[in-house]
C-alpha cells in the first residue's frame, strides 16, 4: 500500500468543503473507528435519521473520503461503507492560501474539527468517574511551550505523526488478530501553533 493510499491529503477546495458540516465530521470519525458500517449503524451512533446519514455519506463518497465495502454486505439491501485512506485525511494551509475563499473554508473546517474534538474531551470528563481507575490514571492532558523555528515545528509534527501512526498500527494489528481484550478506542489530540506571550 502506498503512502497516498494510507493517508489522503486534501488539496481541492470543494473536497475540503465537505467537512464544513459538523455531522460529516462525526460520521467520518464514527466510520473510521468502526472500520466498516452501514448508514443504519452510523445513524444510531450519531442519533440522526438514516436518510440524513445516507445523504451525508454520499457527499463524502463523491469526494473519495469513503468508499463502499461490498465485501461486508450479506443481503445486498444495505450499503456498507469504509474510509478510503487508512490514515484518514490531512490538509495544509499552504494549499488554500492563494484564494480568499480557501482561507475562509480552511478556518471553518478547522473550527469544526476543534469543536468536535473539544466535545469528545468534555464527554470523557463528564464520564470519567465511570471509567476504571487504570484508564483514568493512564489518561493525560499536557501542554508544552517550546521555543522553535517554523522548520522545527514542521519536523516535530512529522515525528509526532510517525509516533502516533506506530501506535495506531499496533492497535489495528491487534484488532485484526482478534486481540481486543482490555483495549479501548483512545483519542489523542495535539495542536502545535505559534503564539506570542
Amino acid at each position: 500500500m502506498t503512502e497516498q493510499e494510507r493517508s489522503q491529503r486534501i488539496t481541492d477546495l470543494d473536497a475540503l468543503k465537505v467537512f464544513t458540516h459538523p455531522l460529516r465530521i462525526r460520521l467520518y470519525r464514527a466510520l473510521f473507528t468502526a472500520r466498516t458500517a452501514t448508514a443504519s449503524h452510523l445513524a444510531d451512533q450519531v442519533d440522526e435519521a438514516v436518510s440524513l446519514v445516507s445523504y451525508h455519506l454520499r457527499k463524502m463518497a463523491a469526494h473519495g473520503f469513503i468508499v463502499e465495502a461490498p465485501e461486508h454486505g450479506t443481503d445486498g439491501r444495505e450499503r456498507w461503507w469504509k474510509v478510503s485512506a487508512e490514515r484518514g485525511f490531512s490538509f495544509r494551509s499552504a494549499d488554500f492560501d492563494d484564494r480568499p475563499e480557501g482561507a475562509a473554508v480552511l478556518a471553518q473546517v478547522t473550527r469544526q474539527l476543534l469543536a468536535t474534538r473539544a466535545e469528545r474531551y468534555e464527554q470523557y470528563l463528564d464520564q470519567q468517574s465511570a471509567w476504571p481507575r487504570e484508564w483514568t490514571n493512564a489518561s493525560f492532558s499536557s501542554e508544552f511551550m517550546p521555543l522553535l523555528t517554523a522548520a522545527e515545528l514542521q519536523q516535530m509534527a512529522e515525528e509526532i505523526g510517525e509516533l502516533m501512526q506506530r501506535w495506531t498500527d499496533r492497535g489495528r494489528d491487534a484488532e485484526d488478530a482478534g486481540d481486543t481484550e482490555g483495549r479501548e478506542h483512545v483519542a489523542v489530540q495535539m495542536y502545535g501553533f505559534p503564539y506570542r506571550p
